[in-house]
């Protein structure tokens, strides 16, 4: 498993394509010296050899390799090329919240439940770069055209560009503890409406479920249990919003066996009761007699 920094990005919003280009250094080139460009710098090389440095941290990136340099550091040649040298280059940037983390192992940058966490490594190897080559094409292609159409088009490049980066790192550290917890969670969140317990997860990833426990407390901050019971009271809120259903079967589209257990969850949770909940967003006086009775006992 690699040990290079992972940049995270929470999204939506979703970083956003700014420009890009193919560049040729011929032997004795090299890449700018510069800080704070306000921008984020991802390079692609194609043949020869960047010699670059971020601050403290240098790399030699060759054929097939990726690096990206932070906007906010000193970035700058650590020697000149020694043969020609052909990279892509793309700059990009973020309305949203992102971070650097050295340490695979945590994840402190969180959002709800419908957030999703962009994890783009500082740095990777493609063994078969041929498709990421036709993106960076494409991509370059868009950036010239100048029309509404090609606006949409090159954020749509850019960003199966950042997914195939993301996925990348996955599929090489399957078992690190950020997949773990974020494989963990998807599962959660399909089957939120039965029973899942950490034994049954544990079967599921193929993993022991203290092991899973701790992925999740490091990544999310919460136990497997905590996650389901969080995201099931998301899911209540949005049905006690947009439908009519008695508070019994939004009990049971939400995984709890007993219409009291239910809301006195929620009442734990939310810090009011599920058909408070309702008519502080809905405005609505008609209430049924059932929908009281379940609400209170």
């Amino acid at each position: 498993m690699s040990s290079e920094p992972l940049l995270t990005f929470l999204s939506p919003p979703l970083p956003y394509f700014i420009e890009s280009n193919r560049t040729t250094y011929q032997p004795g080139g090299e890449h700018p010296n510069r800080r704070n460009i306000g921008v984020f710098d991802l390079l692609f090389v194609h043949s020869g050899k960047l010699y670059i440095g971020e601050e403290s941290q240098q790399w030699e990136v060759g054929p097939g390799q990726m690096l990206i340099l932070r906007p906010d550091k000193w970035h700058y040649p650590t020697k000149p090329c020694t043969e020609e040298t052909v990279f892509d280059w793309v700059h990009f940037q973020t309305a949203g919240p992102w971070e650097e983390l050295s340490d695979m192992n945590c994840g402190t940058l969180r959002g709800d439940y419908y957030s999703y966490a962009i994890r783009l490594p500082k740095t990777m190897s493609f063994s078969y770069p041929a498709e990421v080559i036709a993106l960076f094409g494409k991509l370059h292609e868009a950036a010239l055209g100048t029309s509404h159409a090609a606006f949409w088009q090159r954020q749509q490049w850019f960003l199966h560009l950042l997914q195939l980066f993301d996925e990348g790192w996955r599929s090489d550290a399957a078992k690190a503890p950020i997949a773990v917890a974020e494989e963990a969670a998807a599962y959660l969140k399909m089957h939120f409406r039965t029973t899942v317990t950490n034994g049954k997860l544990g079967e599921v990833l193929g993993l022991h479920p203290n092991y899973i426990a701790r992925c999740m407390s490091d990544v999310f901050d919460c136990t497997p249990q905590q996650y389901l019971l969080s995201y099931r009271m998301d899911q209540a809120k949005l049905m006690l919003m947009k439908t009519n259903w008695p508070i019994s079967r939004i009990a049971d589209e939400t995984g709890f066996k007993q219409t009291p257990h239910f809301s006195r969850s929620f009442a734990e949770h939310v810090g009011i009761t599920p058909l408070s909940y309702r008519k502080r967003f809905t405005g609505s006086t008609s209430v049924k007699h059932a929908d009281v009775r379940e609400d209170v006992e």
